[in-house]
């Protein structure tokens, strides 16, 4: 396990603030009740940005035929989805919704080599709502794999979420469980596949990034 390296200054930031805050409690009040919460809750928030940044050990299952998932989190739309902006035709979409206890770190889910990379700049909307695929910042990213079947997934921000972090570049070669960027807080990634794609997950199950099946192309 490791620490995402992009991560680094907004965990600075962190930790200064919450040494800042520690001290002041400290020093200047006098009331326990007040000053050992406050001393107490400065350190496990330190630990929970630590775990929330890292980047797990994980072994992938991914390959240029099964799809796996990029992202910790729960599965929270199935669908069959018209993704018009670069693939302009109809798609299996599966949704991973990620809450401020998953793993951040994003993965590539197939094997193969991107053909498309977009940033869009949008609203901060509840990620787990509807609207928030069109209209919340996200990024877009196009995979062809060797078969020449096209993977195309969405990192979107939450409401809190005010980085997407993504390493994709037209022309890369990447490989199924490596990791391919970061979306600090919140979030939601989404994954279009193949019409004849078969999913292997249902709604509601929790995902593993590198290590769950989302789907396997035929």
């Amino acid at each position: 396990m490791r620490i995402d390296h992009d991560s680094y200054g907004t965990l600075a930031v962190v930790f200064i603030v919450a040494a800042i805050l520690i001290y002041l409690t400290w020093r200047f009040v006098p009331v326990a009740w007040i000053k050992w919460p406050v001393i107490v809750f400065g350190w496990v928030f330190c630990i929970w940005q630590l775990f929330f940044f890292r980047v797990p050990d994980r072994t992938p299952v991914g390959s240029d035929k099964l799809v796996s998932s990029a992202a910790d989190g729960k599965v929270v739309i199935i669908d069959e989805y018209f993704e018009g902006e670069y693939l302009k035709r109809n798609c299996k979409r599966v949704c991973v919704y990620m809450n401020f206890f998953d793993v951040h770190a994003n993965f590539w889910p197939v094997t193969g080599e991107v053909t498309y990379y977009k940033y869009h700049p949008g609203k901060h909307l509840l990620a787990f709502k509807p609207k928030a695929s069109e209209e919340n910042e996200h990024t877009s990213v196009c995979i062809r794999t060797d078969s020449g079947a096209k993977v195309l997934f969405k990192q979107h921000a939450g409401t809190f979420a005010r980085r997407i972090v993504n390493y994709a570049k037209p022309g890369m070669k990447v490989k199924a469980g490596e990791q391919c960027g970061i979306i600090k807080f919140g979030s939601r990634l989404d994954i279009f596949l193949p019409i004849d794609a078969e999913v292997k997950v249902k709604l509601g199950d929790l995902t593993t990034a590198c290590e769950t099946l989302i789907a396997e192309i035929q």
